[in-house]
C-alpha cells in the first residue's frame, strides 16, 4: 500500500517520515496555505533525503509553465492538482512533463464527484478522493464519509485522504480497499510540524492490522 504523507516542511522530519515507512512525500506549492514551502526549501529536502521516496509537489489552480519551472527547478518526482483543474488541463501537463506521475485530487462533496472522477481516465494516473471543504483545499482534519466510497470502482489507482489519523486509519481501511492513504493533519502538531510519534503510531496499525512490511 502507498502511504503518503503530506505538508511536509522540514528536512529532518522528511528523513524520520520516510524512514519509519511512507513511500510518499508531498510538498504544497500553493502560497496560501499555511503548510506552503518555497522551491528552495523544496529542492534542500530533496536533495539531503537518505531514503529513497517518490517525492510530489501539490498545486491548486496555477498555470502549466509555473508547476513545469517548480519540477524543474526542486527534481519533484511528480505532481498532485488540488483545485479545479479540467482533464484538458491534465492533459497539458501531462504533455509537457510526461515522465512525471500526475494525481488529481477530487474533492467528494457529493455521489456526483465520484462520477465525474471517469473524466479524467486518461489524464492522470492517479486520484486521490479528499473530503469538501468550502474554503480550504485540503488538511483540513474532515473526514470523508465512507459510506459514500464503498461501491465506488475507480477508473484509476487511488489514495484515500481526508480526516484520516492513527487512531481511525483501521476503521477506515476495514471499509474501503484504496490503493493507498494520504495524511497530513492527522499526524501534526500544528500546520506543517508533523508528530513524529503519531506517524510511528499510523504504521504500528498497519503492520499491526494488515501485515505491511515496511
Amino acid at each position: 500500500m502507498r502511504v503518503k504523507i503530506c505538508g511536509i516542511t522540514k528536512l529532518e522530519q522528511g528523513n524520520a517520515i520516510a524512514q519509519l515507512g511512507a513511500t510518499t512525500l508531498g510538498f504544497i506549492c500553493v502560497p496560501s496555505s499555511p503548510r506552503y514551502v518555497t522551491v528552495e526549501k523544496i529542492s534542500a529536502v530533496i536533495q539531503g533525503l537518505d531514503h529513497k521516496v517518490d517525492c510530489i509537489g501539490v498545486f491548486a489552480d496555477t498555470t502549466v509553465a509555473e508547476i513545469c519551472q517548480t519540477v524543474t527547478a526542486t527534481g519533484l518526482r511528480g505532481v498532485q492538482l488540488h483545485g479545479n483543474e479540467s482533464p484538458e488541463f491534465c492533459q497539458q501537463l501531462r504533455q509537457s512533463l510526461p515522465e512525471r506521475e500526475i494525481i488529481k485530487a477530487l474533492r467528494v462533496r457529493t455521489a456526483q464527484c465520484l462520477t465525474n472522477s471517469e473524466s479524467y481516465a486518461n489524464s492522470v494516473d492517479m486520484l486521490l478522493l479528499d473530503a469538501y471543504h468550502p474554503t480550504q483545499l485540503g488538511g483540513t482534519g474532515k473526514t470523508l464519509d465512507w459510506a459514500t466510497l464503498k461501491n465506488y470502482k475507480p477508473c484509476l489507482p487511488w489514495l484515500l485522504a481526508g480526516g484520516l489519523t492513527p487512531d481511525n486509519i483501521v476503521d477506515a481501511l476495514s471499509l474501503l480497499q484504496p490503493d493507498g492513504i494520504d495524511l497530513s493533519s492527522g499526524v501534526e502538531r500544528s500546520p506543517g510540524d508533523k508528530d513524529l510519534d503519531k506517524v510511528a503510531q499510523l504504521f504500528t496499525q498497519l503492520k499491526e492490522n494488515y501485515c505491511l512490511n515496511y
